[in-house]
């Protein structure tokens, strides 16, 4: 980059889950702390969660009427082509109003119009790839784009082997900045400092099949003494888990619709139980956390069950198929905690995949490209 470098413009894209946003916040985040002057943009889509979220961490966001093909119903799509044309010309008014020097896309349908605009433009653009299958959004744009960012070795099969670099998910950095002993972390929950305890998390906004199974099962829970759960439901579960626990007598689970210091939470557990999305990976992975998966079958292109392998093929987590956590999640569940052996081999082999300061490596790159 010539001239005034400190004023470097970026525009990041991309969004619809908690899966793409922390990451995007990540990168964010690091091109701050070492460019201050730099101007960041972000731009999403409108009514899903980024739009909150983005502004709530203290960026500007703009948000484009685009939606995701509808697969299932294909009269919807000719109101999303018409979405999408909207986006477009939108998209055409952000460049222009902003002038990027690069643009950084994080995969999701909201991030398309916005770098494909960039890419006609002749602005550099730089993907990140957050899971093990790649999403429809960054293979189309992946032809041009300068580079692209992978958390998971073999991508060569959608990508352009030349333009891929290997750097991993950012997670949100506290979490791996926690000074709490397990003993401290588990206190903090109300929970006994030295009993095994078994976290469980659905992601942002709970899952229906990890918390059913769990009222299921609530019971053998109750019998299992030696064990303590901590339990996060999401806002929409929250009622229905919360009473089913009062009418339960499983004294030893702690429930909650949602944990802000996650980070403790990780500390205090033995065993996490979660879904298969992208940004919960990298956290097992980094923090070297004992897994039972439970990939969500709502997903594009199935890809949770793709991360969730990657793991299980290294020995590194088990797996549980949705259609099947009713009838076994909460039986391994008690079955995996009881067994030393295994949980200090399952966090070994997790940890072993970690790839360490991914946000740093992905903004180096930015910066090497940005014109």
């Amino acid at each position: 980059m010539s001239g005034n470098d400190n004023q470097l413009r970026v525009l990041i894209s991309g969004g619809g889950t908690g899966g793409h946003i922390f990451p995007a916040l990540s990168i964010a985040n690091e091109i701050k702390r070492r460019l201050p002057q730099a101007k960041i943009l972000f731009v999403g889509a409108e009514g899903r969660m980024e739009m909150e979220r983005v502004p709530a961490a203290g960026y500007e966001i703009k948000g484009l009427p685009v939606m995701g093909f509808d697969r299932k119903n294909l009269l919807r799509n000719i109101k999303i082509l018409y979405k999408l044309q909207q986006s477009l010309r939108m998209a055409r008014g952000i460049l222009k109003d902003f002038n990027p020097n690069v643009a950084v896309g994080v995969g999701g349908y909201a991030s398309g119009p916005m770098l494909k605009e960039c890419q006609k433009k002749g602005i550099p653009t730089l993907l990140q790839e957050q899971n093990s299958f790649a999403g429809v959004t960054n293979k189309l744009l992946a032809k041009k784009a300068q580079c692209i960012c992978v958390a998971y070795e073999g991508m060569e099969r959608f990508f352009p082997a030349e333009k891929i670099v290997l750097t991993g998910n950012p997670v949100r950095r506290n979490l791996l900045e926690c000074t709490a002993t397990p003993q401290e972390a588990r206190q903090s929950f109300g929970l006994d400092p030295d009993k095994r305890t078994v976290l469980i998390v659905g992601g942002s906004l709970g899952a229906r099949t990890i918390n059913t199974s769990i009222i299921d099962g609530l019971d053998k829970i109750a019998g299992h003494d030696n064990v303590q759960v901590i339990w996060q439901t999401g806002k929409i579960y929250d009622d229905n888990c919360r009473e089913a626990l009062q009418s339960s007598q499983a004294a030893n689970v702690k429930q909650m619709a949602f944990i802000s210091n996650m980070d403790k939470a990780y500390r205090a557990a033995d065993l996490v139980i979660s879904r298969a999305g992208a940004s919960s990976i990298s956290e097992l992975q980094l923090l070297g956390k004992a897994s039972i998966l439970v990939p969500s079958p709502n997903v594009a292109e199935d890809h949770q069950t793709k991360n969730a392998m990657a793991l299980v093929d290294r020995n590194a987590a088990l797996m549980i198929p949705d259609a099947e956590a009713g009838a076994k999640l909460v039986d391994v569940m008690l079955d995996t905690i009881e067994q030393e052996q295994m949980l200090v081999k399952l966090s070994e082999n997790v940890l072993k995949m970690a790839l360490r300061d991914s946000a740093e490596v992905i903004v180096d790159k930015v910066l090497q490209i940005a014109k």
